[in-house]
């Protein structure tokens, strides 16, 4: 804990963690000379106390829904600077923030059944109470991406990508499924510049880099493709799927001639961190009844003449691996 948040804990020992909407006033002037009058502005914010001792405060929108950037402040200031607004959340911030997630839920569920007119309609309206919500958003973008409406899903593609929260762990599954439903769609200019913003936001692991390299094969840039597979097979030699693509790129012929030694060399090192011989780059080995089948499988699957591979695309969340594409 740094010196400024031990004294500011010191200064307050028995305060419960701030949490609820509180408000500021600025007094600002209005007109000049004799004219000049000074006026009151209330803004409302959404302020939560984390378990680290960092303040985190949204500002609320003209809808009274926490939206927009959020940022971090010192628990003094907001002692200090910001008021209390209990009675302002409970009738009024709670209900309109219960009912959002209640429209949101509703598109979800028609999307879900198939029914993308119905989940667009109230998309739209979560939309209108909250332009920056993410599950909307995403859920919009994929209702126009399942019914093949790529200049629409181009304009909420540019609207996420600008979202900073749109790559927060919390959306991960949506993040992910997003981004594969837009290769998917063949909009792989726009899905390698969704992958490149996760990784600018949230950095690189090696899922990211296993989904940007089958956007780059889509693209036919194989070169690409073994950048983005050998980082992803550094983070984790032992991920099937990986794996897998690393044969298939090999036994295709795919594989640049000034990356093929690379490439046989990242061979070696996933053999031998499935051998157990090696250490796989600190993570841990997938459960499977036999960790040497994924080489030997693609080789032979590579042998007989296969199609290009569909692995897994996985996110690891809590260290729970979620299949997403198979």
């Amino acid at each position: 804990m740094s010196q400024d948040k031990q004294e500011a804990s010191a200064a307050h020992p028995d305060r419960k963690r701030i949490k609820g909407v509180f408000s500021t006033q600025e007094v600002r002037k209005v007109g000049t000379g004799t004219t000049t009058r000074k006026t009151i502005q209330k803004a409302f914010w959404m302020v939560e106390e984390l378990d680290n001792g960092v303040v985190e405060v949204q500002p609320l929108n003209s809808n009274y829904i926490p939206s927009g950037p959020k940022r971090k402040v010192n628990v003094d200031d907001v002692i200090n600077t910001f008021q209390p607004e209990p009675e302002f959340y409970v009738q009024t911030v709670f209900p309109k923030m219960q009912e959002l997630t209640k429209t949101v839920a509703r598109a979800d569920r028609h999307r879900t059944r198939g029914e993308h007119f119905s989940a667009e309609y109230e998309y739209g309206n979560a939309l209108q109470v909250d332009e920056e919500n993410v599950r909307a958003n995403f859920g919009l973008g994929l209702t126009y991406l399942e019914r093949g409406e790529s200049a629409k899903a181009d304009n909420i593609f540019e609207r996420l990508v600008k979202l900073e929260a749109a790559f927060e762990p919390e959306h991960k599954h949506l993040f992910n499924e997003f981004g594969i439903s837009l290769r998917k769609n063949k909009m792989f200019d726009q899905a390698m510049e969704y992958y490149e913003r996760a990784v600018e936001l949230s950095g690189s692991d090696e899922n990211l880099q296993y989904n940007m390299a089958r956007a780059c094969l889509e693209k036919k840039d194989y070169a690409k493709t073994m950048e983005h597979l050998l980082k992803c097979l550094e983070a984790n030699p032992t991920l099937e799927a990986a794996v897998k693509f690393l044969v298939w790129m090999k036994a295709k012929d795919l594989i640049p001639q000034e990356m093929r030694g690379a490439a046989v060399d990242m061979l070696k090192v996933v053999k031998a961190a499935q051998d157990g011989t090696a250490p796989a780059s600190g993570a841990e080995k997938p459960a499977a009844a036999d960790p040497k089948a994924g080489i030997q499988k693609a080789a032979e699957n590579s042998a007989a003449g296969g199609a290009a591979p569909k692995p897994e695309e996985s996110a690891e969340d809590e260290g729970t691996a979620t299949p997403i594409e198979l």
